[in-house]
Order: C-alpha cells, then structure tokens, then sequence
C-alpha cells in the first residue's frame, strides 16, 4: 500500500519545543516526510495504514496537545482559553500582592493566603504541569518543566510553613501564584503575537473563502469556490473575486491581481486570456471558465510553498535548537548547584537558598532561543509574499545573503520578452504568405515569449494558414512540428553560423530553409539600474543565453554585465553553473520553462515568469511580478530577515546567559525574574514583527 500523507491540526504547540517534541515523538514511530509548524498549528507527515495514524494521533494527544478536525471551525473551550485563564487567576493573586502592600491583618493569615493561592496553583498544575510532564514524556523538556518546579516549589515549602506553624518567614504563596499569572500573561502575549507572523498566510487563506455564480443551463446558482469543479461556467461581476483559475470565455475586464504579483496597476483580459483565483475584477463582466480548482489552483499552490517555506530551517536555526534541547536540564542543575551552595556553602538559610533556586528556574527561557529563528522567517516570507515574491524555504534567505555571484536569462528576463519582427527573409521557392502561416500555426502552440511575439506581430499580415497535425517544443532549441500531409518543420534559433548574424530564427521543411526571421526584444528599462545595484551589494552578475552571442554581448555591453556565455543548449547551461557555482554562491535568474534545469542546478534558483507550472517547480524563489525591482527587494528582504534572526539569538542568548547568573546570585525576586521572563518571548516576536514594517535597503 502506498503511503499517504497525514495532516493533522494540533493545537497547545506554542514555541518551536513544542514542535521538536511532535517531530521527534513521530520519528521514533517510524513517520517520515514530517513537517511540524508550531504557528499554523500543523502536523504533516507519511502513513502507510489508517491504524498507524491514529497510533499518532493517541501519542500526540498523549504529550498533552489537541487534534482537532478542522482548525477554521474550531472553538476552544472556555476553561482552556489563555485568556481566560489570567483573568481567573489575577483574581487571586491581586490580593495576595495587596496584603504585602497594605496593612490588613485577614489578608496576612496563612490559611487564607493558602485559599487564595490553591486555586491558582491548580490551574498552574492544568496549564504547566501537564504540559511539563509531557515534554519530559517525550524526551524534549520545555520552558513549563521549570515554571512548575518553581511554582511547585514556592507553594510545597509555603503550605509546610503553614501546617508546622512556622511563621510569616515561610509564606511564598503569592510568588507561587504571581509566577504562575504573569507566565500565564506571556503566554498570552506570545499567542498574539505569533499569530500576527502567520497573518500574510492567513490572509491568501481568507482569500480562497469566497463564493461562487455558476451558470447552468442559463440559470445562475451561487455556490462557495470549493465547490467549483473544472469545467464549469462562472459569472463574474465588477468588484467580486474571482472563485478559482480559469479562462475568460466572453467580456472584458479589469483584473487586480497584486494579491499576487504586488503590481497594483489593473490588467486588461479579454477572451482567452488566463485568470488567477483570487484576484479581482475592478471594472467589467466576463464569463469565464474554470480550468483548476481546489489544491490546483496557483492560489492554494502559493499558500501551500508557504507553509512549507516557514517550517524549513535555516542553518543558523540549527544552534539555538540544540541548546534549546538541553537548556532545560541545564537550568535545572544549575538551580540545584544554587541551592545547595546557598544553603549549605553560603550559610543563607533554606529560605533564601530556595528563593534563589527558584528565581534561576523562572527566569530562564529556552522559549526566547526556540522562537528567535522562525518567527522572523514567518513575518520575512509574509513581507515577501506581500510584494510578489514567493520564498520555498527557510533555509533560501540564509542561502542567498552568501551569494557572490547571479547568473541572469537574457529573453523575458533582462529583456522585456516582447519581441518585434524587423525582417522575414524568404528563401527562394519559398512564399512568404506561406511562411507566415506556418510561423502562426506553429507558434500558437507556445506559451514562450518569443512564440508569443511572433503570433501577435503576424496578426493583420496576409498569410496562408497551414493545418497541422502534431507539435512538439524541445527547451532551448524551437519547436517541431508535422502537418496533416506528413511534412515536418522546425522553427527555432539559427544555429548555423555562416548565416545572417542578423537573422536569429530560422524556418525549416523536411530539413530544408524556408526563411531566416529577424526578431528583437527591448531591454527592460529596470535592468541597468538593477545590475548597478547587484554590484554595489558585491554581487557579480553573469549573462547566460541560449541566444546569439553577438546579441549577447549586445545586451550584456548596454548593461555593464562583463561575464557573458551565449549560444548555449540547457546541458550546456548546467555546466556553466557548476563552474560559477564552485566560486561561491549562486544565484541563477531565468523565466521558469527553458531554463528550468539551470533552476534547480543553481544553489538559488529564481524564476521571472507568471508562476507557470514548471517555475514553481523548478525555481526555490518565484517572483511574481516580472519588474526587476522585486529582485532587488527579495535579496534586500532576506538580507533584513537573516539580520533580524541574529538579533533575536543575540537577545535570547544573552538575556539567559545574564540573568541566570543575576538569579543565582539572589540579587533577583522570583516574581520580578517571572515578570522577565514572560516578556522576554514577546521581545523576541517584537522585533521579528518589526520586519512588516521595518525599511528594507
């Protein structure tokens, strides 16, 4: 039996040990293709049978966290709302706080600060005890283990005091359930705050959950877009978002679509032409027809490379998931070591010595190292996606801030990919009605830029249109094809090199020239601005065509580009990215379809084209809108994003390798050390947070 791939909605993960101990809980179980998104709340993993899923299931439930069936439907239950539960327990310990404050003698009685402290206690143990338990079930001890010692702590040596009647001296009970309160506040805070670094996927998400008009038999009945189906006819009106992708059939339209590319000049379709679900129609009605539906549309393909991209690591990630990993055993001996030292070396008393065992374990947080990394990933690929750029993973952005060198396509990529024909020259016994016919028939079956520009610069011009039977595209070199009486043409680049250097494509029959066709594309206004900058940020930039290398140089003379190898095949593509590749890191940029190879084979791959099937696929960095600006903006973003992590690991880092210490010391109250530590995540998100806005240069 095949496997299938499982995705659960778990939720109570708040920090990335929670997703280590998931992860490593269906590593010893044997699942592999594992992804754990603390954040999205998702657990994604391979199966081969329904038992060995609810095998999962039963241990994940058993690490105490929840799955649920459907994370939009969902409604957390009272009792076990964050929020809900501070407020419950502000109510206790504000009196507790207000009897050492004020002078009312009720308040000071030890049964009563015993009444007002179990309750919160109790809730302590549900929320951090259960949770702490688990994690140590699962081999991966989180942040609650020390929160419950040290609440667990206060509270068992307050409640002896009380019982033996041992005096004001051993009443903790309000550090007992101040510590638990404000821990409870930044858990709060932190569950915002995450959630706001998962927005820009939540938003696409939103975005998918609009209704559809489906035309049947005349008739309009509106239905949701999940229900759409390909093939079906849809009704689509000025100011409504277009349901799934699909064609126009009839009508014009203007279309917004800077949910998708960033570009928020509307584009004019009109019939035939390609939508995006998603997008949407600012002025017109149009008729279309749904062509991909559901997970197959480049809206839900988009949404899924994000998620993906979020819980890939970076290298850098893997050093503060180590020490995360062993912090909480760390911490706990150190708060043993401290203990034993006070008390038994430094003579301070059992009081004190706990006090200061205590004050070590709540405000230490192995949280802080957890969320330094991918919180700053989540909000750096949300930013890039909201300008049009699509990121496949965690580890690009690290990747790409090395890079020494970006090897640029020339056609549709440096060049504006929309080609005008200067010259058509006829071979003798050849008619040149003929030859445009067969340029038309033939390149109507492409989506290339230069079939594209052909067909369109053909249109109005007298031609005698040629019946084909079969066309076949072979990348980097042209298209073959074979009409209905069994003769075979190729159309593509001139390879022959005592022709016209001029004449860069040339028309074949049954192996014999038709016509050579002079054809020429602008270069994007853009581009010499961009190659300026990629050498002010250290950046080489290479030219790498399959075209002509006279037009070439050309192109690579206007712009400044020194390195320039054209006239090559994809094979020949791939070579000359391995060179580049053993200077240093390598960046390739090309449309997405013929330089689909040099894509993957480049440490980054980048694709320019509209995110056709094959880009995605092929290129690690999607950029949607085909301005050479958003390249900039995508390495300026990673760039802003790696630096952002390194100040979050910084922060993490020293406020654990201070404060311990502090704490040790007895220089620290455990409430004031809970107070730090509950704050200490939040100044961590704050910061990743900070990228939405932060200007990126």
């Amino acid at each position: 039996m095949a496997d299938q791939l499982v995705e659960l909605n778990v939720t109570g993960m708040h920090c990335n040990n929670c997703a280590i101990s998931v992860h490593k809980l269906l590593e010893k179980k044997g699942f592999h293709d594992i992804l754990v998104d603390f954040a999205s709340e998702e657990v994604k993993f391979s199966a081969d049978n329904d038992a060995a899923v609810k095998d999962a299931i039963k241990s994940i439930e058993g690490l105490g966290y929840k799955v649920i069936d459907d994370a939009a439907t969902h409604k957390e239950k009272f009792y076990d709302k964050v929020e809900n539960k501070l407020i419950f327990c502000a109510l206790f310990t504000i009196p507790l706080l207000v009897s050492m404050l004020l002078p009312w003698h009720f308040l000071s009685d030890p049964w009563a600060q015993f009444a007002l402290c179990l309750p919160v206690f109790i809730v302590g143990c549900q929320h951090f005890g259960k949770s702490a338990w688990s994690s140590v079930k699962g081999g991966v001890p989180n942040m609650d283990v020390l929160i419950f010692i040290g609440s667990s702590s206060a509270f068992i040596y307050s409640l002896i005091g009380t019982l033996q009647h041992l005096g004001m001296r051993y009443q903790f009970y309000e550090t007992c359930a101040t510590i638990i309160t404000l821990v409870l506040l930044g858990n709060l805070f932190e569950k915002r705050s995450v959630t706001q670094t998962t927005s820009a996927v939540k938003d696409l998400i939103k975005i998918q959950q609009v209704n559809a008009r489906r035309v049947v038999n005349g008739e309009i009945e509106v239905i949701s877009a999940k229900e759409v189906r390909a093939g079906d006819t849809l009704q689509v009106n000025t100011g409504d978002k277009i349901p799934v992708d699909g064609e126009v059939i009839s009508g014009n339209a203007s279309v917004n679509e800077s949910m998708l590319t960033g570009e928020s000049i509307p584009v004019e379709k009109a019939k035939y032409d390609k939508l995006i679900g998603g997008s949407i129609l600012e002025h017109g009605n149009i008729t279309m027809m749904a062509t991909k539906v559901g997970s197959n549309t480049v809206l839900a393909q988009i949404i899924e490379l994000m998620k993906k991209a979020q819980s890939a690591k970076p290298p850098i990630q893997k050093t503060g998931d180590q020490v995360a990993a062993i912090f909480v055993p760390a911490v706990i001996i150190i708060a043993l070591v401290t203990f034993v030292l006070t008390w038994m070396v430094g003579h301070a008393g059992l009081q004190h010595a706990i006090m200061n065992a205590i004050a070590v374990l709540v405000i230490s947080c192995p949280c802080a190292m957890g969320l330094a990394t991918p919180t700053a990933v989540m909000v750096g690929l949300g930013r890039a996606a909201k300008n049009g750029i699509l990121i496949k993973g965690g580890d690009t952005v690290e990747t790409v801030t090395r890079a020494k060198y970006i090897v640029f396509d020339k056609t549709g990529t440096l060049t504006t990919g929309k080609f005008s024909i200067n010259d058509i020259k006829a071979e003798a016994g050849f008619d040149t009605s003929v030859i445009r016919g067969t340029i038309t028939a033939i390149e109507e079956r492409s989506n290339h830029p230069i079939a594209r520009s052909l067909v369109d610069g053909l249109k109005g011009l007298p031609q005698q249109k040629l019946i084909l039977k079969s066309v076949t595209e072979e990348k980097g070199l042209g298209m073959r094809a074979e009409d209905v009486d069994g003769n075979h043409y190729f159309l593509g680049a001139s390879k022959d090199k005592n022709k016209d250097a001029l004449f860069n494509v040339s028309l074949y029959k049954n192996q014999v020239l038709m016509a050579q066709i002079e054809i020429d594309d602008e270069i994007k206004p853009e581009a010499a601005s961009l190659i300026t900058q990629l050498k002010g940020m250290g950046i080489k930039p290479v030219l790498l065509s399959g075209d002509r290398q006279s037009r070439c140089e050309k192109v690579a003379l206007a712009l400044g580009i020194k390195e320039v190898h054209g006239e090559k095949l994809p094979s020949e593509k791939l070579t000359v990215i391995d060179i580049y590749k053993k200077k240093g890191q390598t960046i390739m940029v090309g449309d997405g379809i013929n330089d689909a190879p040099a894509l993957t084979q480049a440490d980054i791959g980048v694709s320019m084209n509209d995110s056709s099937q094959v880009a995605i696929q092929s290129a690690k960095v999607i950029l949607l809108n085909t301005n050479l600006y958003s390249l900039v903006k995508f390495l300026q973003i990673s760039r802003h994003t790696l630096i952002t992590i390194k100040q979050n690991l910084f922060w993490a880092f020293a406020y654990n390798i201070v404060a311990i210490p502090i704490a040790a010391f007895g220089f620290l109250n455990p409430m004031f050390g809970a107070l730090a530590m509950a704050f200490s995540d939040v100044v961590v998100i704050g910061n990743s947070l900070r990228l939405k806005v932060k200007k990126v240069s």
